[in-house]
């Protein structure tokens, strides 16, 4: 599939127009649901195997790849499978029960990881996890998303000294010339 193709696919499945506030508490017209391509075998499949590309390519000594809960648990498991590098689960906050961990995985301190992330817009939840990561005794310096929605992402992890490496910039996903691939499809 061509970045055209895929871009058109994400656009046609994932975008939304209207009134939504986002994580980050600002408003937006549009909104990325990333449940609407992370719950579709062909778009995750695709994006796990960009995932594990730009992992090779940016951090080809990664050990390790996490992914935040809720949103980029599915898109870590794709990057896995495609990469065939383990991966971890970063909880929001750690649980009050059983193991009280806030990472969920077998992982050593001292670890290369690449964080894996959905959408991002301020950086806010990214950052949170890069944090808990290195908590841990990880090693985090890249952080790989689906679309960085340019609203202060870059920067916000930059001043974590983290790389954010987008498969795709929302400027891209909405230039009106994107069509979808197949309009019946």
């Amino acid at each position: 599939m061509s970045d055209a193709d895929l871009a058109a696919a994400l656009r046609e499945h994932a975008y939304l127009e209207g009134d939504f506030v986002l994580r980050s508490g600002r408003r937006s017209r549009y909104y990325l649901d990333k449940y609407r391509f992370e719950t579709r075998p062909d778009l995750l499949g695709e994006l796990g195997r960009r995932i594990a590309d730009a992992v090779r390519e940016h951090e080809p000594d990664a050990t390790l790849l996490a992914g935040p809960e809720l949103g980029a648990v599915a898109l870590a498991a794709a990057a896995s499978l495609a990469s065939e590098l383990p991966f971890v689960i970063v909880r929001k906050e750690a649980k009050g029960y059983g193991t009280q961990n806030r990472l969920e995985g077998v992982f050593e301190p001292g670890s290369l990881a690449c964080l894996v992330e959905d959408v991002v817009t301020s950086g806010g939840a990214a950052v949170g996890a890069v944090e808990a990561l290195r908590e841990a005794g990880l090693v985090c310096r890249t952080a790989v998303c689906v679309v960085d929605r340019e609203e202060g992402g870059v920067d916000a992890l930059a001043r974590h000294a983290v790389r954010l490496r987008p498969l795709f910039r929302a400027s891209y996903l909405l230039e009106a010339s994107l069509v979808p691939a197949n309009p019946h499809g």
